[in-house]
């Protein structure tokens, strides 16, 4: 084939990638002003189920005085002691850490503990009537979120944005019909699940538009580690999936941004918000990104970078300052500094080093027990709440496998790496915890829905390594 042939090959098959892009959001968009229409004659129940908190068995004395440091400190030396464990017995099934420490949070929360030994229980997270100002639960949501911050700025440092500009056009293609494909499914989901476990007080709008990015959700950093696990990290399968979970990740974001903003306000303020971050956005890369390229340039030879490490710390705060006086989630503040920091530069690299360990092994399991303290398994009771547990456990996969599987086929990778592809895309993990947190504080799922959801977060996650192992070896993994 002469250089001329296979340069109109590559033209042709860009054409088509960026035809195939425009009709996905076109029917997309299409198909959620249809659901959004029909949705609007849905009626919801009057009330929201009561906070998982306000549901702990009280057994324990009202003039009893609060320790809240000492509470809090046995909190999370709990989950911590208990995550690594689970962890540990994970890891050698060749599961991702953050499994354990998700079931950890769960088991020590109303779902087990409380359920098992409310006293127990009490003497880590006392109860309304015992703690009526909630202080504990207050300072374990301060540290969450904190943790989660400084979270989402370490996975904003250690994306490449190079790696995805390599692949940009099939990464963005198989993403964007990676979040397409189930987000239409869950906003589908909405016009069943809107009368049944929602609230008036809830829009359709907001409801559907939250569970179809809850849907779309991949966990960008347990996919990285899955294929480090696996040694695929380095191959084709490797590169591409990374470079589609990383633009997956700022669109699901950017999505989410606009859904928080249309949860806080009506949908005229709700497109100021968009415009804003959008605007942001575009300060980042534009502006803040190229001046920290060049002052890292500057620094690096004199070693300098170091001196600043608390500067870019308080760039990281104001930063997620930002996006929450803009209407949308700190986390995205967060997020997108990391991102517009050179993930090669010492910078990064130090920042990297300096807040890794403290983040996730000492700040997230404040996460973990918060979450546990919102999901009530009970909550899921009888065989329509777990058929409806299942229907969305099924619809989330079937969205994200199909999505990138079709996708992945028509810009011309195989079955097999098209089905691997799909079967990784589908890890969801702490990223969509952080999403359905989100999602439980504005009050646009129920306790109920949040149950459900973070059960399917939990079922995605661990059958990704079995099925992506079976895929791939042909052989029962």
């Amino acid at each position: 084939m002469t250089n001329a042939s296979t340069e109109m090959t590559i033209r042709n098959r860009s054409n088509s990638v960026f035809a195939f892009y425009l009709l996905l959001l076109f029917a997309a968009i299409l198909a959620f002003l249809m659901i959004q229409q029909l949705g609007q004659t849905l009626e919801a129940p009057a009330a929201l189920v009561a906070s998982i908190s306000e549901n702990v068995p009280v057994r324990t004395s009202q003039s009893a005085k609060i320790d809240v440091v000492v509470h809090v400190l046995a909190t999370l030396a709990s989950v911590i002691g208990l995550g690594n464990l689970l962890a540990w017995g994970l890891r050698r099934i060749h599961q991702p850490a953050v499994i354990g420490e998700v079931i950890a949070g769960i088991l020590l929360g109303p779902s087990v503990l409380g359920f098992v030994s409310p006293e127990t229980m009490q003497r880590l997270i006392p109860d309304a009537a015992t703690d009526p100002h909630r202080l504990v639960v207050s300072s374990l949501n301060s540290i969450a979120q904190l943790g989660v911050v400084l979270y989402m700025f370490i996975v904003g440092l250690e994306l490449n944005l190079q790696k995805v500009g390599q692949q940009a056009k099939a990464a963005i293609a198989i993403s964007h019909a990676s979040i397409v494909f189930p987000f239409v499914l869950g906003a589908g989901m909405a016009l069943w699940l809107y009368p049944i476990l929602s609230s008036r007080e809830v829009p359709f709008t907001s409801f559907a538009l939250f569970l179809g990015v809850a849907m779309s959700i991949t966990a960008f950093p347990i996919l990285a580690r899955i294929l480090t696990d696996q040694g695929l990290h380095q191959t084709d399968l490797g590169v591409i999936a990374l470079s589609c979970a990383a633009a997956d990740d700022v669109t699901a974001w950017c999505l989410l941004a606009f859904v928080v903003g249309v949860a806080n306000a009506q949908l005229g303020s709700a497109m100021i918000v968009a415009i804003a971050t959008l605007t942001f956005i575009l300060i980042m890369f534009v502006v803040v990104r190229p001046l920290l390229i060049r002052w890292i340039a500057w620094a690096e030879p004199r070693f300098a970078e170091e001196r600043a490490i608390p500067w870019f710390l308080m760039l990281l705060l104001c930063s997620a300052l930002t996006t929450e006086a803009i209407g949308i989630h700190a986390v995205f503040g967060a997020f997108l500094l990391g991102a517009v920091i050179p993930h090669d530069s010492r910078v990064a690299k130090s920042l990297i080093h300096k807040l890794h360990d403290v983040v996730t092994i000492l700040l997230l399991p404040a996460f973990f027990a918060v979450t546990g303290m919102n999901t009530r398994i009970g909550l899921i009771d009888g065989w329509e709440s777990w058929l409806i547990c299942g229907t969305i456990i099924v619809f989330a996969t079937a969205g994200k496998f199909g999505g990138t599987m079709i996708a992945a086929r028509f810009v011309g990778l195989d079955w097999r790496t098209s089905s691997a592809l799909g079967i990784l895309m589908n890890t969801r993990g702490l990223m969509e915890l952080i999403v359905l947190n989100i999602g439980l504080s504005l009050g646009v799922i129920s306790p109920k829905l949040f149950a459900m959801m973070v059960m399917m977060a939990l079922v995605t996650t661990v059958t990704t390594t079995p099925i992506l192992k079976r895929i791939l070896s042909g052989q029962p993994a």
